[in-house]
């Protein structure tokens, strides 16, 4: 007997569901299930790997790369053989509100130089999966708070396209954040995210929406002491997550390698 077929989970159901060429009379039909709609949401739409939308639709990554690719073939098929595209059906289950706002965030994430209004204040977590990532180095997504009144008012999650340590402080200048929520982090990103006047609340961990409310509240630690715990060497090229494990991972710290 056949093992049942694990339902994959999806943020939402799409809002438009036929697709038509124009002018063609008698046309095929084929069908795209709600969660090839989702795959391609994730990683063509939103842009991010097919590990990371794996992990969001609760599947392996094998089965997100099954899914992705019967999902372009069918709608190259549709485009380039002038067939109708419906999309119904499939085997999914849809995230709880709650935990479907924190793992998928806005389909449309903001460009860097939308404006944050004048009077707004803009947060960036290291995020991941709901939780603050615990090296800024190898971060992936931020996810992007404005503030107004000192309320969150609107929400998004942005992906770092592969940025490394230098590049970051660039990418978060260019939008507009005001303070950093993360993890670990090395003493050149310190240095540099400081010089770019953005406000850092390092060696945090746990839900990110947690973190933003209690930053908002007053009582969340600004430390100052913080460094990536793991091969920090000044003048050698390191830095935080130059080697690809979490800060704090090493059992030796930085003291016993002449880190400043």
């Amino acid at each position: 007997m056949a093992r049942p077929q694990r339902r994959r989970r999806i943020c939402r159901e799409p809002e438009y569901r036929h697709f038509q060429p124009d002018g063609i009379a008698g046309h095929e039909e084929i069908t795209l299930t709600c969660d090839e709609f989702e795959i391609i949401r994730l990683v063509d739409h939103l842009r991010l790997t097919h590990e990371q939308a794996a992990r969001r639709m609760d599947i392996s990554r094998t089965t997100a790369t099954e899914i992705y690719e019967s999902a372009r073939k069918k709608i190259a098929e549709a485009i380039v053989c002038g067939k109708s595209l419906t999309i119904s059906g499939g085997s999914y289950r849809l995230c709880p509100g709650d935990g479907c706002e924190n793992r998928c965030g806005p389909s449309v994430p903001p460009t860097p130089d939308q404006s944050k209004g004048e009077t707004s204040m803009r947060i960036a977590v290291t995020y991941d999966e709901g939780g603050i990532f615990q090296h800024f180095g190898h971060t992936e997504q931020f996810k992007l708070y404005d503030v107004e009144d000192g309320k969150v008012v609107r929400a998004a999650i942005v992906d770092t396209n592969g940025s490394g340590h230098g590049a970051l402080a660039t990418f978060l200048t260019a939008y507009q954040v005001d303070a950093l929520i993360c993890g670990g982090i090395g003493g050149g990103a310190i240095n540099a995210l400081t010089a770019a006047g953005i406000d850092l609340y390092p060696g945090i961990d746990g839900s990110a929406d947690m973190a933003v409310m209690q930053l908002l509240a007053g009582v969340l630690p600004k430390r100052t002491d913080v460094r990536c715990s793991h091969h920090d060497h000044h003048g050698e090229g390191h830095d935080c997550g130059s080697h690809g494990h979490d800060c704090g991972s090493h059992e030796h710290k930085c003291g016993e390698h002449g880190c400043h």
